[in-house]
C-alpha cells in the first residue's frame, strides 16, 4: 500500500475516525484505525461495533493494500506535521511508514484479518434530511435520557415520524424532553427507532462535519447516514419506548410566564445553597403577585429569590430538581417562558412562548 496525500484532507478524517474506535480487551483490532487502498481510492474504516465509519479521503494512489494502525498514534503523528502539507503513507515490511519531505516515521501495525466489516444497506430505499435538522432534534432531548443502561429504551433517543414531522423523544422517567422538527425531505418511510444515548455525541460530531444534507436508511436494527465522503451506521435498540402522551397533564392549575435569562440567573444563585438531591421550592401566589424560589441546605444556609413574573390560576407550593428545571433552557430559545403546573403530584411542563416545537416534562420531588 501506497499513497500521497494532503494533511488538510487527512487530519480531520483521521480524528473522526479515531474516535470512534474505543478500548476493547476482547477485540483489541479495534482500538485501531483500518486504512484501506483499493480501486484507486483510500479509506478509513473505524468501529467499536456499536457505531462505525467509513471515509473515503481524496488521495494519489500507488499501490493497493491494507493496513490495521493505532488511531490514537496515526492522530497524534499527523496533527504534530507543521512543515508540510504533502504526507506519504506506506506500508513497508508490515508497518506503516509515514513520510514528508523532511521527516519520516514508522508505526506498528497489527493483523488486521479479524477487524469486522461493517453493515451494509441493502435496500436502496434512504429518506434525504438535512443534517441540521437532525442534530437539532438530538441536542434539544438527549440530556433527558436515562444514563444507566438496565431499561435500554430509556437510555436513548426515541424518534418518530408524525404527519412528515420527525420527533424526538427521551426520558429517564423522571423527566421527559420532545423536539418536532419540520422537514424539507419526504420523511414517509421512516421508522420510529430508537438510537443508543451512547452513540448521540458521536452521530452528532459526524453530521456537523458533514453538514447540508444527508442520506438515511433504517434497516436490520441499523441506521445508516450517507454523504459523498463519509458512511456512518449506529446499532439500533430493539424495544419499546413508553407511551409518553399518557402522562402529560391535560389540564394546568396554574402558569408563570417569565424572561428566561431572569430564571437562569436566579437558578444559579440559588443552587449554591441546594441539597444533595438538587431540590429547590417553588412557591407561587398569582393574587398576591408572588413568585418566590428557595433553597435550604443544613450544612451550608438557606436562600430566598422572589422572581417578576406573570402569574395565573391557584397557588402552589412545590420541590423540583434544580438540575432538571436547568437543563431544559438548552433547549428552549424564546426569550420567555411558560411553566405549567398541574398540581403537587402532577408534572410540570416548561415550553418557550410562541415555540410549539418543544415542551419539557418533569416530576416533582417529594418534601
Amino acid at each position: 500500500m501506497k499513497i500521497e496525500c494532503l494533511k488538510e484532507n487527512l487530519i480531520d478524517y483521521i480524528s473522526i475516525a479515531e474516535k470512534i474506535s474505543g478500548k476493547n480487551l476482547t477485540l483489541p483490532v479495534l482500538n485501531n484505525l483500518l486504512l484501506i487502498v483499493k480501486n484507486n481510492k483510500f479509506y478509513i474504516r473505524s468501529t467499536n461495533l456499536d457505531i462505525g465509519i467509513e471515509i473515503n479521503i481524496s488521495a494519489k494512489v500507488i499501490s493497493d493494500g491494507v493496513v490495521a494502525v493505532p488511531g490514537v498514534v496515526l492522530y497524534g503523528l499527523i496533527s504534530t506535521i507543521y512543515n508540510h502539507n504533502k504526507i506519504t503513507l506506506e506500508v513497508v515490511n508490515n508497518n506503516l511508514k509515514v513520510s514528508t519531505q523532511s521527516s519520516n516515521a514508522i508505526i506498528k501495525t497489527i493483523p488486521n484479518d479479524d477487524f469486522p466489516k461493517l453493515p451494509i444497506i441493502k435496500k436502496n430505499k434512504s429518506i434525504k434530511i438535512k443534517s441540521i435538522d437532525f442534530i437539532n432534534g438530538l441536542r434539544s432531548v438527549w440530556y433527558s435520557a436515562s444514563m444507566s443502561s438496565i431499561k435500554q429504551e430509556l437510555s436513548s433517543v426515541y424518534i418518530y415520524n408524525d404527519s412528515g414531522k420527525l420527533v424526538f423523544v427521551s426520558t429517564d422517567s423522571f423527566r421527559l424532553a420532545e423536539k418536532t422538527i419540520t422537514t424539507n425531505g419526504d420523511i414517509d418511510d421512516f421508522e420510529h427507532i430508537l438510537i443508543p444515548l451512547s452513540n448521540i455525541n458521536e452521530i452528532i460530531r459526524v453530521l456537523e462535519y458533514i453538514g447540508g444534507s444527508v442520506d438515511v436508511n433504517i434497516e436490520n436494527n441499523q441506521i445508516f447516514f450517507t454523504s459523498d465522503k463519509i458512511y456512518l451506521t449506529s446499532r439500533l435498540i430493539n424495544g419499546s419506548f413508553p407511551d409518553y402522551k399518557q402522562i402529560i397533564p391535560k389540564e394546568n392549575t396554574t402558569e408563570v410566564v417569565v424572561l428566561k435569562q431572569d430564571i437562569v440567573n436566579i437558578l444559579k444563585n440559588i443552587n449554591v445553597f441546594s441539597n444533595k438531591f438538587n431540590q429547590i421550592n417553588f412557591y407561587i401566589n398569582p393574587k398576591e403577585k408572588l413568585f418566590k424560589i428557595s433553597s435550604k441546605n443544613e450544612n451550608v444556609g438557606e436562600i430566598v429569590d422572589n422572581i417578576e413574573a406573570a402569574l395565573s390560576g391557584e397557588i402552589i407550593d412545590i420541590n423540583l430538581n434544580y438540575k432538571y428545571i436547568s437543563d431544559s433552557f438548552q433547549s428552549i430559545h424564546s426569550d420567555s417562558v411558560s411553566l405549567l403546573f398541574s398540581g403537587l403530584s402532577k408534572p410540570v411542563i416548561a415550553r418557550g412562548i410562541g415555540d410549539n416545537s418543544f415542551f419539557y416534562l418533569m416530576m416533582p420531588m417529594n418534601k
